[in-house]
C-alpha cells in the first residue's frame, strides 16, 4: 500500500514507454525536481485524470445511510455468538456511516457499549452509553441503558455515581414509564441486585487501582539536549564526508539506555487491505475488518470504540479529541480525497500531509531557502514576485559565527545551530534524486501533478460551497502550485530511504491457548528527522520500538564514548543473508553495506546460515556448497544435490502448515500427532537449529499448553528457545519474546523456581529492548508478583 495501485502504476509505466524519446531524454536530464515537475505535469491529460478518478471511486469512503441498519443486525449476530469483538467492530462501522443525532447512530453506540462491557472495557462502555444519549439515544430504553452504566461504575469502584444512577433510574421507575410488565419487574430485580452489590462494595476496604501500585518508571531523556531535539545527553551530532550526518556517543552507553525517543514529525495509518465496492459478493456493504476499524488514524491507538469523522466512513479516531485536532491539522483537506489517497497509496499520503502539517507558509519559506543556498541544485523553483522571504541565517548566534569563519551550519539546523524535529529538518533528509530511475521520477511526477490538481479543485469547491464542513485548502495553494507539487515530489523521493515503518506487537495463536506467539506487524509509515539520522548496520547496536507514534530507541548493547550509534534498516544478519541483504540495501537504499556482520559473511559466502542450513542424515554434520552439497565433517564422504533436498523442505513446510491450521481449529491432540512426524523428517536432513524445527517445536509446546499438559509444553518451549537464540542471539528481542512465552508456560504450571528464572531472563532482556512500559514486561512483573506472595501454594516444580 505505499506505492500506487498496479493499474495506475502500470498504466504510467506504458505512458512513459510511449513518449517521444526526446521527451523522455529531457525529464531524464533534468537537473532539479522543479524541471522533472514541470515536465512530466505537462503531460498529465484530461484520460489520465479520468482513469485515476475511476481507480478512486472503487473504494468506499463516502456514507451511505442505509448501512448503519445492517452493520447493527451483523453486529447483533455476533453478539448473540458470544463474539464481542466481532461486534463492536461491527457497531463500528455502523456509526460510521450513521448521520449525527439519529437513532441509527445512537443504537450503534449503545449496542457497542453493551459488547464493550462484556469485554471488561467498563471506561470505553461509559463512553458510549454517554454518546449514545448525545445522540438522542430512544428514552423507552434509557432503563436498560443505566443498568448497564451502574454495573460499570461498579466495577470501576465508583460507588457514588453508582448510587446517583441507581437512584435516578428508581425515580423513572416510579414514574411508571411505559414498560411491559416483565421488562419492569425484571428493571426492579435489576435495581435491587445493584443496591446489594454497592452495599457489599461500601464493606471493602478500599484499594487502589493495580495501575496505580505499580511504580512507574518514567522514561523521559533527562536534560535537554542543546544540538538534537529529542536525544538523550548521551548523544552527539556529526558529519563525515562518506557517512553524511550521523550520530556518536558522547559517553560510554550501557545496554537499555533510552538514546531517542520521538514523536514522527507525519505518520498515516496502513489500511492493510482494503476492501473494493466490486469485492463485496453477498452485501452491499463489507464486513471484513481492517486496521482502520481497530486503530485511531490521528495517534494510532489501539481502540475498538472508535469515534469518526462526520463527513466520510474512512477516517476513524480514538476520542472527539483525536477527530478535531486531526480535522484543524490535515483531515479538512484530506476528507475530500479519500479514494485517490488509497489509490495513489501511504507514500503520496505521506507526503501530502507533511506539506499540510507544515503549512504553506512553511513549504514556500523552506523550500525558496534551500534553493537559494549556494550550490544547491536539486530543488530550485522559477522565480516569483510573490515569493516568501527566505530564512536568514546570518542574523543569529552560532550560525553566525560559522557564516563568519565560512563553515555552513549542518543541514536541517535552526538558526541557532540546534537540530529539531520540524519541517525545516524534514525537507533536508535527502531525495536521492539522481539515483531513483527516470521511470519512478516520472510516475511521481505526474502522480503529484494529478493530486495537486485534485487539490485545487477541492479547495475552489469548498469556496463555492462554503459549507461549515469543508474547509479551503491551505492559503496559497491554488496562486502558486508549483511549489506545492515539487514539496511533494521531494517528500515522494525521500520515503524511499527515509520512512519509517512503526510496527506494533502482534499476540497470536488459538483462543483455547493460554500461552501467545508475539510478532512485529507494520502498524503505519512515519517520518521521524532525528532517528533518520541514524546510519545502517546489519547488526546494529540499537534497538527500536513504538508506542502510538513515539520511536524510542534504546541501546542494546555497550556503546564506547566516540563509537557511531547505528540502526538496521531492516535486513538484520539473523533475518536474511548476506546477498539478500546487500540486494535490498542497493535497489532501496543506494548503499552497498560493509558493516562487520555483512564483512565477516562475505568471508564464508558458500556456507549457508545455521537456520537455512541442510544436515547429513549419516553424521548429522551440517552440508555445505551450492548446487551440490557435501558434508562437512572430512571423514565423512556423503554428498547430495541441492535440488533432492529443497522439494522436500518444502512438502516439510506444508506439513507443518497444516499441522498449524488445526491447531487453530481447535484439534490440538491431531496437531500433535501431524508435527511429531513433521518433526521426525526434519531430524533426518535439517540443521538442528532449522527455523522449520523451530516452528514444529513451537507448535507442539502451544498444542500441549491448549491440553493444559505444562510439563511437555515447557519441554517443546525450551527446544524453540534454543532454536531462536542460536539464529538471533542469547540478547535478542526475539530470545525475550521466546523467554516470555516460558515464563507464561512455567507459571501456569505451577513451577515456581523454573518460572521467576524464566521472568528474570526475559525481563532483562526484554526492558533493554522494549522499556519497562511494554505490555510483556508488565505482565511478566505481575507473574513475578504472584509467585513471590507469600499465600501461593505451588503443586510442584516441572523437571
Amino acid at each position: 500500500m505505499d506505492l500506487p495501485v498496479d493499474e495506475w502504476e502500470s498504466y504510467l509505466l506504458e505512458k512513459w514507454a510511449s513518449l517521444p524519446k526526446s521527451v523522455q531524454v529531457t525529464i531524464s536530464t533534468a537537473e532539479t525536481l522543479s524541471d522533472i515537475f514541470l515536465h512530466s505535469s505537462s503531460l498529465l491529460q484530461p484520460e489520465d485524470e479520468m482513469l485515476l478518478k475511476q481507480l478512486s471511486s472503487r473504494y468506499s469512503v463516502e456514507k451511505d445511510y442505509d448501512a448503519p441498519l445492517f452493520y447493527r443486525e451483523e453486529g447483533n449476530r455476533k453478539f448473540q455468538e458470544k463474539e464481542y469483538t466481532g461486534a463492536a467492530v461491527l457497531y463500528s462501522k455502523g456509526v460510521s456511516h450513521s448521520r449525527p443525532n439519529t437513532e441509527d447512530i445512537s443504537l450503534c453506540y449503545a449496542n457497542r457499549s453493551a459488547a464493550l462491557f462484556h469485554l471488561g472495557q467498563y471506561e470505553a462502555c461509559l463512553k458510549d452509553i454517554v454518546r449514545a444519549g448525545m445522540h438522542g439515544y430512544p428514552e423507552r430504553l434509557q432503563p436498560k441503558m443505566m443498568v448497564r452504566k451502574t454495573e460499570c461504575l461498579l466495577n470501576l469502584g465508583r460507588l457514588q455515581e453508582a448510587r446517583e444512577t441507581i437512584s435516578d433510574l428508581e425515580s423513572r421507575l416510579t414514574a411508571k414509564p411505559a414498560l411491559a410488565l416483565s421488562s419492569y419487574q425484571i428493571l426492579q430485580r435489576n435495581v435491587q441486585h445493584l443496591k446489594i452489590k454497592i452495599q457489599e462494595k461500601e464493606t471493602l476496604p478500599e484499594s487502589f487501582p493495580a495501575a496505580l501500585t505499580n511504580a512507574f518508571e518514567d522514561m523521559a531523556l533527562g536534560e535537554e539536549n542543546k544540538q538534537i531535539s529529542e536525544a538523550s545527553l548521551s548523544v552527539s551530532l556529526c558529519t563525515h564526508p562518506l557517512k553524511g550526518r550521523h550520530l556518536v556517543a558522547t559517553k560510554d552507553i550501557f545496554p537499555g539506555e533510552l538514546l531517542v525517543k520521538e514523536d514522527a514529525f507525519v505518520s498515516v495509518l496502513n489500511p492493510g487491505e482494503m476492501p473494493r465496492l466490486h469485492h463485496c459478493l453477498a452485501n452491499k456493504w463489507d464486513t471484513r475488518v481492517t486496521r482502520g476499524d481497530l486503530y485511531c488514524h490521528r495517534c494510532l491507538k489501539h481502540t475498538l470504540a472508535t469515534v469518526p469523522c462526520g463527513s466520510c466512513s474512512y477516517a476513524k479516531y480514538c476520542s472527539q479529541e483525536c477527530m478535531q485536532q486531526a480535522w484543524g491539522l490535515y483531515h479538512s483537506t484530506e476528507c475530500s480525497l479519500g479514494g485517490l489517497l488509497l489509490t495513489l497509496g501511504v507514500f503520496y499520503h505521506v507526503a501530502l500531509r507533511m506539506t499540510l502539517l507544515a503549512r504553506f507558509e512553511d513549504v514556500d519559506r523552506v523550500v525558496r531557502m534551500l534553493c537559494n543556498k549556494a550550490g544547491n541544485t536539486d530543488t530550485c523553483l522559477p522565480e516569483s514576485k510573490n515569493l516568501v522571504k527566505t530564512f536568514d541565517y546570518t542574523n543569529q548566534g552560532a550560525s553566525e559565527e560559522k557564516n563568519k569563519i565560512g563553515e555552513p551550519p549542518i543541514p536541517g539546523c535552526s538558526v541557532n545551530g540546534k537540530y529539531e524535529s520540524n519541517y525545516n529538518a524534514v525537507f533536508s533528509l535527502l531525495p536521492h534524486t539522481e539515483k531513483h530511475s527516470p521511470e519512478h521520477r516520472f510516475i511521481c511526477a505526474i502522480s503529484v501533478s494529478a493530486l495537486c490538481k485534485q487539490l485545487k479543485a477541492a479547495s475552489m469547491q469548498a469556496q463555492t460551497l462554503k459549507s461549515p464542513k469543508l474547509k479551503a485548502v491551505t492559503p496559497g495553494l491554488c496562486a502558486d502550485l508549483t511549489i506545492w507539487g515539487v514539496a511533494m515530489l521531494r517528500h515522494m523521493l525521500q520515503l524511499q530511504c527515509n520512512a519509517q515503518a512503526i510496527t506494533s506487537l502482534c499476540h497470536t495463536g488459538s483462543n483455547e491457548s493460554i500461552i501467545t506467539n508475539s510478532r512485529q506487524v507494520r502498524l503505519a509509515t512515519g517520518v521521524f528527522p532525528v532517528v533518520s539520522l541514524l546510519n545502517h548496520s546489519c547488526s546494529p547496536n540499537t534497538s527500536v520500538s513504538f508506542t502510538g507514534t513515539v520511536a524510542t530507541i534504546r541501546a542494546a548493547q555497550r556503546i564506547e564514548k566516540g563509537q557511531e550509534i547505528l540502526h538496521c534498516y531492516g535486513p538484520h544478519e539473523s533475518r536474511m543473508g548476506v546477498a539478500e541483504r546487500q540486494q535490498r540495501l542497493s535497489s532501496q537504499y543506494f548503499f552497498d553495506c560493509s558493516c562487520p556482520a555483512c564483512h565477516a559473511e562475505t568471508l564464508r559466502a558458500d556456507a549457508a546460515p545455521r537456520w537455512e542450513a541442510f544436515c547429513c542424515n549419516t553424521c548429522r554434520a551440517l552440508m555445505q556448497g551450492n548446487d551440490v552439497l557435501s558434508c562437512s565433517n572430512e571423514s565423512c564422504t556423503k554428498s547430495v544435490s541441492r535440488d533432492q533436498l529443497v522439494p522436500r523442505l518444502q512438502d516439510l513446510q506444508q506439513q507443518v502448515r497444516m499441522a498449524q491450521k488445526l491447531l487453530r481449529n481447535g484439534k490440538p491432540e491431531q496437531a500433535i500427532q501431524q508435527l511429531s512426524r513433521c518433526r521426525e523428517a526434519a531430524e533426518s536432513f535439517l540443521s538442528a537449529e532449522h527455523t522449520v524445527l523451530g516452528e514444529i517445536e513451537d507448535g507442539l509446546a502451544q498444542a500441549y499448553a491448549t491440553l493444559g499438559d505444562w510439563l511437555k509444553s515447557a519441554a517443546h518451549v525450551q527446544k524453540s528457545l534454543r532454536v531462536v537464540e542460536a539464529r538471533h542471539g542469547p540478547s535478542s528481542v526475539e530470545t525475550g519474546h521466546e523467554l516470555f512465552k516460558l515464563a507464561q508456560v512455567l507459571f501456569n504450571g505451577l513451577a515456581v523456581p523454573e518460572a521467576l528464572s524464566a521472568i528474570w531472563k526475559a525481563e532483562k532482556i526484554l526492558l533493554v529492548h522494549c522499556g519497562p512500559e511494554s505490555e510483556e514486561v508488565q505482565e511478566l512483573r505481575e507473574m513475578k508478583s504472584c509467585l513471590l506472595d507469600s499465600s501461593f501454594v505451588p503443586v510442584g516444580p516441572l523437571v
